[in-house]
């Protein structure tokens, strides 16, 4: 039969119409397949994404993390926290006064959510190895076990008077007893003052008067690269200067016995008289879970206030997600527990996750500089957590120490404390994990809680740039500010590093003193969150920061006001004044540089063994000035203000960068400080030169 043209033509156009509408049906159901199976694979990320409308991926779970931040952290809390009465309000925020809340009316144990719950269902599983100094003797401690010795402190306490309320302060070296104590304090409802064993008796007092603590824990003796330190004997002589406390619980480390007074209790002897069953204390969720005094600038240590829900919260999702944390996994934080690093992710983040976590009593370099990687092939560790210090130290020793053991276990390497130098990094990455283990450089602070900013999570298998933090965490919303306040809007600029809204984990105070909270945190950028740190947004928007804006010197990750070290050598009686600044520091990140004038006929002889012998009794050895230059004078402002600025640029050679001068009351004193720092250069470049050349006289005997 034959068609005209115009039926012919008709019955084409028919034709294609029918397969256009099939096309384009079939690719919105390519479409619809993709989003539900991007929708399935978020929601196997992170399971409340289910609930998040709109999220389709790890980028738009931040996005709706940041925007819609009570809902977010509403779910979170709910799926991840087990709480005895559920809060009915999520976040009341004024962040011009520092007046923060989240989780209001709720009711929650600390100490139930990182062991009742676990021990319930998994009793024999690994809470706890306690990797103690000598090699291959590491402690494996259970969920049972650590809830039981937890449960026992927490009923001493109760006995002995510790109430909620109450700050009990913790001088003790990593081990399972000075986490169940900690523990222990949360169960009963006191909060804990961890302070680092290395600080001296001065430093230790200063903080329990601060705390206003009537009960110390400590032990007889901590051991560390094979030394012995009488940690005892140090809070004998700081408790003479504290006319709070009453009492002094002593957990026996080592065999040797220490002197006991009326105030001493043997803590384990009286811990095995009480009961396994500890009644939890219903704590509310913006009561005090523990103080941790950090330096800053003023020169007085500040007691930074952290909460329960929240801080536990945040710590969770951190470990969790920055470091790909699954379920059987060892997790590796190297730090010690007397510092942040320690609280959330060697104790609270991994144990709220029912996780296995090392706590590590060492140094990386005993017996050999092999430790840490021995210590990953025996504990089989899936994620460490180390400093950039350590990082650049072992690389001093050479590649050999770290191939000589299996590292196969490891997945992810984390980097904490400082900002990591791109050489540390790529050893870490190429040779630590063999160019297979992401490197998560985090950013973060004891006034942060927890990370804030770092490469993971991220979307599978996303670009990680050496050296730089990159991404802001699920609730982050960072800011560059610049010099005049306002907020920087473009990529591929820096400023001063700001959050501009709260997040679970945030402190929530200065202990006794609100209003330097405010001051230092709040009042620089009134409506944000000033964290002192400057920062570089790439063209890309990935963060890199750039470090301290204010006077306060990193050393090995350990942050130490220029105003603390100053005091100090201000005290040595034949040092007039002071000026301490940070230098840079191949091993350590940075340094300590410090300018003293003397007084008048005072000798120079023997006075730098002095005034570094000062700062370690009274602060600790770390924050010891690596370098003494004595000046007649310091360059000081016609009102008197030393001018910093000025030194920094000396030490760091740049003389072209030393600026307008004319404001120096007496700019001939900047002329002496450069010949000065170029005579003390020399002279240690000599001593350098001559350590190394006997050195190599003595191997050749």
């Amino acid at each position: 039969m034959w068609l005209s043209r115009g039926c012919v033509k008709a019955a084409t156009s028919s034709v294609g119409r029918r397969l256009s509408r099939a096309v384009a049906g079939g690719r919105r159901k390519s479409h619809a397949a993709a989003a539900a199976a991007a929708a399935v694979a978020v929601a196997a990320f992170m399971p409340e994404a289910a609930g998040f409308q709109g999220v389709r991926d790890r980028a738009g779970l931040h996005e709706f993390s940041v925007a819609s931040k009570e809902n977010f952290w509403a779910a979170v809390a709910r799926r991840r926290l087990d709480w005895i009465s559920p809060f009915r309000g999520v976040l009341d925020c004024d962040m011009e006064r520092g007046k923060v809340s989240w989780f209001r009316g709720g009711q929650l144990n600390v100490s139930v959510n990182c062991l009742d719950r676990h021990a319930r269902g998994s009793p024999e599983k690994v809470a706890l190895i306690w990797e103690r100094d000598e090699p291959g003797s590491e402690v494996k401690v259970t969920y049972r076990q650590l809830l039981e010795m937890t449960c026992r402190a927490g009923n001493l306490l109760r006995r002995h008077g510790v109430k909620r309320g109450d700050c009990v302060t913790i001088y003790m070296p990593p081990c399972p007893l000075a986490v169940a104590s900690m523990l222990a304090c949360a169960r009963v409802g006191a909060a804990h003052n961890v302070v680092f064993a290395g600080f001296s008796a001065e430093a230790l007092a200063e903080r329990i008067r601060d705390a206003r603590s009537s009960t110390v824990i400590t032990v007889n003796e901590s051991v560390r690269g094979g030394k012995v330190t009488r940690l005892k004997a140090t809070v004998d002589q700081a408790v003479r200067s504290c006319p709070t406390v009453r009492q002094v619980f002593v957990v026996m480390r080592t065999d040797t016995p220490v002197a006991m007074t009326t105030a001493d209790v043997a803590m384990e002897e009286e811990m095995m008289s009480e009961d396994v069953v500890c009644e939890p204390a219903a704590m509310d969720s913006e009561d005090v879970l523990f103080l941790l005094y950090t330096s800053g600038s003023t020169g007085k240590p500040k007691g930074l206030v952290h909460t329960q829900a929240g801080y536990l919260l945040y710590t969770a999702l951190t470990h969790k997600y920055v470091f790909d944390y699954h379920d059987g996994d060892v997790f590796g934080c190297v730090a010690d527990i007397g510092w942040i690093t320690g609280h959330s992710y060697a104790v609270y983040g991994p144990l709220a996750n029912g996780g296995t976590t090392v706590l590590f009593e060492s140094t990386p370099v005993y017996p050999d500089p092999g430790r840490y990687w021995e210590m990953v092939e025996r504990l089989k560790i899936n994620q460490f957590y180390g400093a950039p210090t350590a990082i650049r130290l072992l690389l001093k020793y050479g590649d050999q120490w770290v191939r000589k053991y299996d590292r196969s276990s490891l997945r992810t390497l984390g980097s904490v404390g400082e900002p990591i130098n791109t050489e540390a990094w790529e050893w870490y990455h190429s040779v630590v994990g063999d160019g297979r283990c992401p490197v998560v450089d985090t950013w973060w602070q004891t006034e942060t809680g927890g990370i804030c900013i770092a490469p993971r999570p991220s979307e599978p298998h996303a670009e990680i740039v050496p050296g730089m933090a990159m991404r802001p965490f699920f609730g982050i919303k960072p800011a560059l500010m610049d010099g005049q306040g306002q907020v920087v809007t473009s990529d591929g600029a820096s400023g001063a590093l700001c959050l501009t809204q709260p997040w679970p984990g945030m402190a929530r105070s200065i202990h006794n003193d609100h209003q330097r909270f405010v001051d230092t945190y709040f009042k620089t950028y009134p409506g944000y969150f000033f964290t002192g740190d400057g920062a570089h947004r790439s063209e890309d928007g990935y963060y890199q920061i750039t470090g301290r804006l204010d006077d306060v010197i990193n050393v090995s990750g350990h942050r130490i006001g220029t105003a603390e070290i100053e005091d100090v050598v201000n005290h040595c009686s034949a040092v007039a004044e002071s000026a301490v600044i940070g230098c840079s520091h191949h091993i350590k990140g940075q340094g300590v540089y410090a300018f003293v004038v003397l007084k008048q006929d005072a000798q120079e002889a023997d006075l730098a063994s002095q005034i570094n012998s000062s700062v370690s009794n009274k602060i600790a050895k770390y924050a010891c000035p690596d370098h003494i230059q004595f000046v007649q004078r310091l360059p000081k402002t016609r009102s008197g203000k030393i001018m910093r600025r000025v030194l920094r640029k000396v030490v760091e050679r740049d003389l072209d960068g030393l600026g307008d001068l004319s404001t120096l009351d007496d700019p001939a004193a900047v002329q002496e400080i450069i010949q000065g720092h170029r005579d003390l250069c020399a002279k240690q470049e000599k001593s350098s030169s001559s350590s190394s050349s006997s050195s190599s006289h003595d191997d050749g005997k």
